[in-house]
C-alpha cells in the first residue's frame, strides 16, 4: 500500500490527489496502466509532485495537444513502460452560426455538463470564434455527445467527433523581458512580469489569486526560484529564467510570459 496519508499532507486538492493515489494502487495490485479522468493544472502538479518522491510507479500526463492545461495521468509499476498511446483521449467540434449570438468558453462548458456530464471528463476546450469550438473529452463519452449536444445558448450546433491533430490550438505568445529587483520577492517579481502596480499584485497575492508551480501562496515575501512558474487566473502564466546578481547586489531576472 502507498502512504496515502503522508502523500496527501499540505495537499489542497486533496479529493482528487486521493482519486490518484487510488488508481496507483490499482496499477501495481493489478500489474496494468490505469488512467485518470482530466485534472485541473493544480491537481496535475500536486500529484505528479506526490509521486516523484515514490519508486513503485511511473506516471504520464496528456491532455491531447503539448501545451493542454487539463491532462488525463497514466500511471503504471515501474516494469510497465508508458507512452502517450496509453492516455486516451477524443477531441469534439461543436459547429454553428454563432455570428449573431457568441458563445464563450463557459457557454461550451456550460452546455457540455448540460448533458450530464461531470467537469473530471472534459479536458481543454478550443473556442472557434463564430464558427463553433473544440473539445476534449474521454473517448467513451463521444457517441453520447454527438447525440447529446445539439444546442450552444440559441445556436443549434452539430457535434462530431475529430482527429487530434485536427485542432486548432494557437500557440502561446511569448514575451521575453529582463527585470532587475532587490530582491527575488513574489511580489517584485511578479508585478515587473505582469506589467502591474507592485500594491495590485500584493492584492492578488494576500486573495489567493496567485500561483507558484500550481501551488497557492499567499505571502508577498514568498522568495521565487529559477525555473519557478508563476500562474494568475485570467492573466496568464510567467516562467523565471537565468538568475544573476549585479555589482550593486540586486538581481537581473530572465522572465518569460506566455498568454
Amino acid at each position: 500500500m502507498l502512504p496515502k496519508d503522508d502523500l496527501l499532507k499540505g495537499v489542497e486538492n486533496r479529493e482528487a490527489v486521493s482519486r490518484v493515489i487510488d488508481k496507483a494502487e490499482q496499477a501495481i495490485k493489478t500489474w496494468e496502466v490505469t488512467v485518470t479522468d482530466f485534472l485541473s493544472p493544480p491537481e496535475l502538479a500536486e500529484a505528479v509532485r506526490g509521486f516523484d518522491r515514490l519508486t513503485e510507479v511511473n506516471v504520464l500526463g496528456w491532455g491531447g495537444y503539448p501545451q493542454a492545461e487539463r491532462q488525463r495521468l497514466a500511471i503504471a509499476r515501474v516494469d510497465l513502460p508508458l507512452d502517450l498511446s496509453c492516455v486516451e483521449v477524443a477531441a469534439l467540434e461543436m459547429t454553428g452560426n454563432f455570428l449573431f449570438d457568441s458563445a464563450t468558453h463557459r457557454d461550451f462548458l456550460g452546455s457540455l455538463l448540460g448533458t450530464g456530464l461531470v467537469r473530471d471528463k472534459v479536458g481543454d476546450i478550443v473556442v472557434l470564434g463564430d464558427r463553433g469550438a473544440q473539445a476534449i473529452v474521454v473517448p467513451e463519452l463521444v457517441e453520447f455527445l454527438e447525440l447529446s449536444l445539439v444546442q450552444v445558448r440559441s445556436v443549434k450546433v452539430k457535434t462530431r467527433k475529430i482527429e487530434l491533430d485536427a485542432l486548432r490550438v494557437r500557440p502561446p505568445q511569448i514575451k521575453e523581458m529582463i527585470t532587475v529587483e532587490a530582491s527575488m520577492r513574489l511580489d517584485a517579481i511578479a508585478s515587473a512580469g505582469f506589467g502591474m502596480s507592485r500594491s495590485k499584485m500584493v492584492d492578488l497575492i494576500t486573495s489567493g489569486d496567485v500561483r507558484v508551480n500550481w501551488k497557492t501562496i499567499s505571502q508577498s515575501s514568498y522568495v521565487l526560484q529559477p525555473e519557478d512558474l508563476i500562474a494568475i487566473r485570467g492573466k496568464g502564466r510567467l516562467s523565471v529564467g537565468e538568475v544573476s546578481v549585479t555589482k550593486k547586489q540586486r538581481y537581473r531576472v530572465q522572465l518569460k510570459r506566455f498568454v
